[in-house]
């Protein structure tokens, strides 16, 4: 590899007979090996050198030849020491826990310390250290985040007390279902996590009022990188990934990457599995210095057995083993597809004022099937207190969405204050097929199931039989379709260095309908006639002061909109929901920029909520609920408290009410929240040891959650828990290439509790609570050149 352009700087530490170390250095070009590049920099980022960075640049200083041991090189002058040559492993940036801005709150790059808001981001590092396939572990990092699965369906959430439906964004735009369809999202091209709690809906139109989950992905480098991984672990785990790419040309404006996974595995819970593939190509070309265009495409093809996971037994889930499955091993396997296309143009004019353009579409397919409780949406379980009532349910659906924006961001100052200005639009519009079959609401008294002595073996015919049977025979066929238009205009102020002003607001226009019928065709037709249009502006304001360098207070007020997902049982749109939130906290910029820190209190309104609708017998159908109040207290920290030491942690009060309500449901607590809960990671990495200890690092994490109750009408409770994990890894050199090897443990103490119920998603909180893995180990081998 010619020195000077590959890969990995190695570095060398020049030992003289008297024990001094030289300074670091790296050749600069195979044509000029004799001259190289001090570098002298602070000791807090030695640890911290980019891996795959260009080569220092400085004075070349000469230096005596490098000779290795035992060298009996003649010509070597009598005054030159014998000089032994020892690699260094030098961690890259990627490696620490430190982020200091973060686009998503404001769709400019601003510090997380200046943004007067709560914003927590979830580094790459954080995702390699824990080893989280999914993005539901890797969000157990944050505060007020729980998970809100279904059917084995990872990526919903409760964010500050309310769901987000599943809608995630990926690189600022909407990536899922605005209707809260299944979908899954592997790490393996995950770049950061980004969070932004309470309405967001000013930036990014449709959002739920409890908060955001932005997902930044893998760019391409302008650095030649490459890694291979294989991991394997409990329950038949095996998990293969890769990220290898650089610039192609010599001018670097062309430059390429690609990244992905291959993930086989079983499961702690009976008959259950996962075959995910994931591919994420990208590309990025620079046809002038003013000018940067990304393509990237995401492909992810997931077959998996569907689990409605364990009933409730009077105010707790049923005392049955954790790994218990009431589906069966002849149950046909479902399957996720998506591919997301995205596009993403930066045109800088001048100094000040830059032009942003990104488009996405995304194409998600996926159907499951299985042995589902029934009634699904009621009581499923017979008068013993043993015996599940049970039917053969199926669903499919086929979503496209496609969402653009464009942003005007500018730089000037007036009278002495700083101003960034954003003016922007978006567009974002998504179809959804959607056809259930089989029957959710009526049992075969053939399939029931005993809890605690269950027997299997469901015929593969009926499975095959129930696509021709319907429950609903003229709704069983439904299309949604959404258009939402958006104007916003946002300025941040800077006044005095220390008082930080954030002032926007949006406009919107939404349109959503639904249709059902027969088929599809007649579904499509019958959208018009039920599709409803609302607009609305929203304010947003937030202002910020610097109490000292490293303390900032901070407050925000703001409100948002959205168009209801759901109808009534008459087949008629609701009013859009409404949110909004007045929040005041701390920040602090701790440990040289190394560690932010975020102390937020809030305040948090919905009104016009929907819910199922379950005496009409339809799945689909809800009703309003009314009014839904969260307030509460979190804590987030993120960074390094020294050069070995590497943090992320949280907490987490929040108190939820139902406050408005004509059906009972007055002051009850909203489901899946926990009054407290929170969580702590450390590493303590060994590198400014020496010997072999130097390559080691080690992390240990605690994940605490208070009780939850299961279900709005709060008639049973899901247990508190405390889980503690860890790892640790080695690190070596072998010639030009990096080597990690880790060991990683998920639950040590084999602590049994459950995540989640299902929120009536798919069945009956109820009927559906899904544990939480018991002792899970995990082997992993790295190589990166």
């Amino acid at each position: 590899m010619t020195p000077g352009k590959g890969p990995v700087w190695v570095v060398f530490a020049v030992i003289t007979s008297t024990g001094c170390i030289g300074p670091h250095v790296a050749p600069q070009d195979k044509r000029d090996a004799s001259a190289v590049t001090a570098r002298s920099e602070p000791a807090a980022e030695t640890v911290d050198a980019p891996r795959t960075a260009t080569p220092p640049t400085g004075v070349p200083v000469p230096i005596p030849p490098i000779v290795g041991v035992g060298s009996t090189d003649a010509s070597r002058p009598d005054d030159v020491p014998v000089v032994e040559v020892r690699p260094v492993v030098v961690a890259s940036t990627r490696e620490s826990y430190s982020v200091s801005n973060s686009t998503t709150a404001t769709k400019t790059d601003t510090p997380i310390h200046e943004t007067p808001a709560s914003i927590q981001v979830v580094p790459r590092q954080v995702i390699e250290d824990q080893k989280t396939p999914r993005m539901k572990d890797a969000l157990e990092n944050v505060s007020g985040v729980r998970p809100n699965q279904s059917i084995g369906s990872g990526n919903r959430f409760i964010i500050r007390g309310f769901p987000d439906l599943g809608k995630t964004y990926r690189n600022g735009l909407l990536a899922t279902s605005p209707s809260g369809f299944p979908f899954e999202m592997d790490t393996a091209n995950i770049e950061s996590i980004e969070v932004l709690k309470g309405p967001a809906s000013i930036l990014y139109g449709r959002i739920e009022p409890g908060g955001m989950i932005n997902v930044n992905t893998k760019r391409p480098l302008d650095t030649p990188h490459g890694a291979l991984e294989q991991q394997f672990g409990s329950y038949s785990f095996y998990r293969t990934l890769w990220d290898v790419g650089g610039a192609i040309t010599d001018s670097r404006s062309l430059s390429v990457r690609f990244a992905g996974g291959y993930q086989n595995s079983g499961s702690f819970r009976d008959f259950n599995f996962i075959d995910r593939k994931v591919f994420n190509p990208s590309v990025t070309w620079r046809p002038t210095d003013k000018t940067t265009m990304t393509v990237d495409v995401e492909i992810l093809k997931q077959d998996f057995r569907a689990d409605s996971g364990i009933p409730v037994i009077g105010t707790r889930p049923a005392p049955v083993p954790i790994s218990r499955s009431y589906g069966d091993p002849n149950t046909p396997v479902s399957f996720t597809n998506k591919t997301h296309i995205g596009f993403n143009l930066d045109h800088t004019f001048n100094e000040s004022w830059k032009l942003t353009n990104r488009f996405l579409s995304s194409f998600i397919d996926a159907e499951s099937i299985w042995a589902n409780p029934a009634p699904a949406f009621g009581n499923a379980l017979q008068a013993d207190g043993r015996t599940l009532n049970r039917n053969i349910f199926g669903q499919t659906s086929y979503v496209r969405t496609y969402a653009t924006n464009l942003d005007l961001t500018g730089k000037f100052r007036v009278m002495g204050t700083q101003h960034k200005l954003l003016v922007g639009l978006d567009y974002t519009k998504a179809t959804t097929d959607y056809w259930f079959f089989g029957n959710f609401n009526v049992s075969n008294p053939a399939l029931a199931i005993d809890l605690f002595n269950p027997t299997y073996g469901i015929p593969p015919g009926l499975f095959t039989a129930a696509r021709s049977i319907t429950e609903r025979p003229n709704a069983n066929f439904n299309v949604f379709q959404e258009h939402w238009y958006g104007l916003y205009i946002q300025d941040q102020v800077t006044v005095f260095d220390r008082l930080h002003l954030l002032l926007g607001g949006r406009y919107d226009w939404a349109e959503v309908g639904r249709g059902r019928g027969a088929t599809f065709d007649a579904a499509s037709a019958a959208v018009d006639g039920v599709t409803r249009k609302d607009s609305r502006f929203n304010p947003r304001f937030g202002l910020l002061y610097d109490l000292t360098p490293w303390l900032a207070m901070y407050g925000n007020y703001v409100t948002s909109f959205g168009a209801n997902n759901g109808v009534s049982s008459t087949n008629q749109p609701f009013p859009p929901q409404t949110g909004k939130q007045r929040e005041a906290g701390l920040k602090a910029d701790l440990f040289d920029h190394r560690l932010n820190a975020t102390l937020a209190f809030y305040h948090l309104t919905r009104n016009n909520l929907v819910t199922p609708d379950l005496a009409s017998g339809d799945p689909l159908a809800r009703i309003v609920v009314g009014e839904q109040r969260s307030q509460g207290i979190e804590f987030d920290m993120t960074g390094r408290v020294t050069n070995a030491v590497s943090v992320i942690g949280s907490y987490a009060y929040t108190d939820t009410r139902v406050t408005k309500d004509n059906s009972g449901l007055q002051e009850k607590r909203l489901p899946g929240v926990p009054l407290h809960g929170g969580s702590l990671w450390m590493k303590y990495d060994f590198a400014e040891l020496s010997g072999p200890v130097k390559g080691l690092s080690v992390g240990f994490g605690t994940y605490i959650s208070g009780s939850r109750h299961g279900d709005i009408q709060n008639t049973f409770t899901l247990p508190g828990y405390v889980r503690l994990d860890g790892f640790a890894a080695y690190r070596w050199m072998i010639g030009p290439t990096r080597a990690i090897a880790q060991v990683t443990v998920r639950n040590l103490l084999n602590q049994e509790y459950y995540e989640n119920a299902d929120q009536n998603s798919n069945v009956a909180p109820r009927n559906g609570v899904y544990p939480g893995a018991p002792m899970t180990v995990f082997g992993s081998l790295r190589l990166e050149y």
